[in-house]
C-alpha cells in the first residue's frame, strides 16, 4: 500500500511539471513569408556588385539553388509572365498578369494568403502597377493596363502598400515625357475613368504617407499605404542627392515588416527591387550595381527579422536575366588573365550618379554637359570622346554614348538591351524554404504549403468562375453595360432582382444593397469573372 501511495504522489508531481502545451491545446505558431524579387538581374552583376562593395553580399549567405524562368511561349520571359508564374504557380504568356494562357484569372499566392487569414503587403521601387507587384495583386491581359491594375490593387484590401505609382491613383496628373529633341517635359494625363482612388484609400482606413520622414516616424494604424513618387522611386545612388524625400527599399521593407508583424496569424509580403532591370535595359552598370546593393540591404532587413522570429521563410530570387552583362569583353581577349578586380571597379566608383540621374541634371542648352559627364564618372574625356557626347542628338543617344564609354573603361560587355533566358540564383532561409534547381512555378507552391493552404487543390483552384455563364445557368438575363466603356459592369436580372457587378471592385449591388465580396470582379473585354459562394 505504501508503494502505491508513493507511485501516485510521483505521478502527480510529474503531471505538475509537464509543460503547459502538453496538457492544453497549443496555439499554432504564426507563419510569415517574405518573397523578395530582384527584377531583371544576371549573375555577372552580382559578382560585380560584390567586388564594388568590397564584402560578401547578404544574399551570399542564403544561396540555395537555382530557378528556371522560361514562360509558356518563350525561352526568354518578360516580367509579367515571370511574375505571374511566381504568384500563381502557372506559366503563362507574355504581358498576362495573373491570368493563365487561356485568359482566365488565377488566384495568386497573396490572395490565397489573405483569404486564409494572413496579413498581406507589397513593396516596390517601381510604380506598384508595374508587372511584378501587379502579378500578385491583379488580373489583366495586358501589363500596360495601369488604370485597371491600380484600381484592383486598391480594392484588394491589402494591409501594406509601399512604392511609386501615384499617377495612377488620381484622376489627373502630369506625366514625364520627351520632346523631339529628347528633352524632358511633362504632359497632362488622367485616369480613363476619372476616379480618385486616393479617396478610396482614405475611406478604407489606410494611413497615407507621401514622404520618407512620414514613413520613418511610423503610425499605429493597422493599414498603411505609402506613395512616394508619381512614377518610380529614384535609383538608390541618386536618391539621397536628387530625391531625399523618397525612402530606400530597405527602409520600406523594414516599415512593411514592422506593420505586418503586429499580431495576427502571420503575413505574406512581396518586395520587389524593380530597377536593376531598368538600368540593365539601358546597359548602365552603375545603375545596376546601385539597385543590386539596394536590394541586398533590403534582404538584410528581412533576414534580421526572420532570424529573430524563427517562423519566417525568406525567398529571394530574380524573375529573369537582362542585358547579358559580362566581366570581360572583346577588348580583354588578350589580357583577361592579368586583370585584377580594380580594373573593373575603379571606373565605376568614379560615378556619383547613375546615367539617368546624371542626365536629369542636363540644362536645355547643354552648357553643363561636362559637369553632367563628370557626375557619371566621365570627367576626363579626350577630344574624340567628348565629341561623341556633344554629337548626341537626343537624351537617349547621349545616355547610350555615356554607358558605352563606361563599359569600355570598366572592361564590361553587354549582349543585348533586352531580357535573357538563363537560370537564375535561388536564395532562401527559414522553415520550409525551397532548395535546389526549381521551376519558378514551384515558388508559390512551397510558400502556400508552408502557410497551410493550396493553390492546386480545393476551392482556390477554381475560385474565379465565368459569371456570365454562371448566372445565365441560374435563369438570369445577363448583359454587360458599357462593354467598350471605361467602367463596364455585368448586370444579371431575374424577376424583381437586379445584380450589378462593377469591374475591378470587390462588391456587387443587389438592387440597392451593396454586397461585399471576398475577391475582385475581373473583366477581360469579353467575359466577367467573379467568385460566388456555394
Amino acid at each position: 500500500m505504501k508503494t502505491i501511495k508513493q507511485l501516485i504522489i510521483l505521478l502527480s508531481l510529474l503531471t505538475l511539471t509537464l509543460p503547459a502545451s502538453s496538457t492544453t491545446a497549443a496555439t499554432p505558431p504564426h507563419k510569415n513569408v517574405i518573397l523578395m524579387i530582384m527584377d531583371g538581374t544576371n549573375s555577372d552583376i552580382l559578382t560585380l556588385s560584390r567586388w564594388y562593395r568590397g564584402t560578401d553580399l547578404k544574399l551570399d549567405t542564403i544561396l540555395r539553388g537555382g530557378v528556371r524562368t522560361y514562360s509558356a511561349q518563350s525561352a526568354i520571359t518578360d516580367s509579367a509572365a515571370a511574375g505571374s508564374a511566381m504568384a500563381t504557380g502557372v506559366k503563362t504568356k507574355a504581358d498576362y498578369i495573373g491570368m493563365n494562357p487561356d485568359r482566365r484569372p488565377v488566384l495568386t499566392v497573396l490572395e490565397g494568403a489573405k483569404l486564409s487569414g494572413y496579413r498581406t503587403g507589397i513593396v516596390s521601387t517601381s510604380p506598384i502597377q508595374h508587372a511584378t507587384p501587379a502579378a500578385f495583386t491583379s488580373h489583366v491581359l495586358n501589363r500596360d493596363e495601369f488604370g485597371d491594375i491600380g484600381e484592383q490593387q486598391v480594392y484588394q484590401g491589402l494591409d501594406v502598400v509601399l512604392g511609386g505609382g501615384g499617377a495612377w491613383l488620381k484622376p489627373q496628373t502630369k506625366e514625364p515625357t520627351k520632346d523631339d529633341d529628347g528633352m524632358l517635359k511633362t504632359k497632362q494625363v488622367s485616369r480613363e475613368d476619372g476616379e480618385n482612388l486616393f479617396k478610396e484609400i482614405h475611406s478604407s482606413g489606410y494611413t497615407l504617407v507621401r514622404k520618407r520622414d512620414g514613413l520613418l516616424r511610423g503610425t499605429t494604424s493597422p493599414k498603411l499605404w505609402g506613395v512616394f513618387a508619381d512614377e518610380d522611386i529614384s535609383y538608390e545612388l541618386d536618391r539621397p542627392h536628387l530625391n531625399p524625400d523618397e525612402p530606400s527599399l530597405a527602409e520600406m521593407t523594414r516599415a512593411a515588416i514592422d506593420r505586418l508583424s503586429q499580431g495576427g496569424k502571420g503575413f505574406f509580403l512581396m518586395v520587389e527591387g524593380s530597377k536593376v532591370d531598368w538600368a540593365a535595359h539601358k546597359n548602365d552598370p552603375v545603375g545596376m550595381i546601385s539597385e543590386v546593393l539596394s536590394y541586398d540591404d533590403a534582404v538584410s532587413e528581412a533576414l534580421n527579422f526572420a532570424r529573430k522570429d524563427g517562423n519566417t521563410m525568406v525567398v529571394a530570387v530574380t524573375d529573369h536575366g537582362n542585358s547579358g552583362l559580362t566581366l570581360g569583353n572583346h577588348g580583354t581577349n588578350g589580357d583577361y588573365k592579368s586583370l585584377p578586380a580594380d580594373q573593373f571597379i575603379k571606373p565605376l566608383k568614379k560615378a556619383r550618379l547613375t546615367v539617368k540621374g546624371a542626365t536629369s541634371q542636363l540644362k536645355k542648352d547643354q552648357s553643363n554637359l561636362k559637369e553632367v559627364l563628370a557626375s557619371y564618372g566621365l570627367g576626363d574625356l579626350r577630344g574624340k570622346e567628348f565629341g561623341r557626347m556633344e554629337a548626341a542628338k537626343s537624351m537617349d543617344d547621349l545616355e547610350n554614348e555615356m554607358v558605352k564609354l563606361m563599359a569600355e573603361r570598366a572592361n564590361l560587355g553587354f549582349t543585348t538591351h533586352g531580357h535573357t533566358g538563363e537560370d537564375v540564383f535561388l536564395y532562401s532561409y527559414g522553415p520550409g524554404k525551397p532548395v535546389g534547381l526549381i521551376e519558378n512555378t514551384d515558388i508559390p507552391r512551397v510558400i502556400s504549403d508552408y502557410m497551410g493552404f493550396s493553390l492546386r487543390t480545393g476551392p482556390f483552384t477554381s475560385w474565379y468562375v465565368d459569371g456570365m455563364k454562371y448566372y445565365r445557368d441560374l435563369g438570369y438575363e445577363v448583359t454587360v453595360e458599357g462593354r467598350t466603356s471605361i467602367n463596364p459592369m455585368m448586370v444579371a436580372e431575374r424577376d424583381d432582382e437586379v445584380l450589378r457587378f462593377p469591374e475591378n471592385k470587390d462588391f456587387y449591388w443587389r438592387n440597392d444593397e451593396k454586397v461585399g465580396l471576398k475577391s475582385l470582379n475581373v473583366y477581360d473585354g469579353e467575359t466577367f469573372y467573379v467568385h460566388v459562394e456555394e
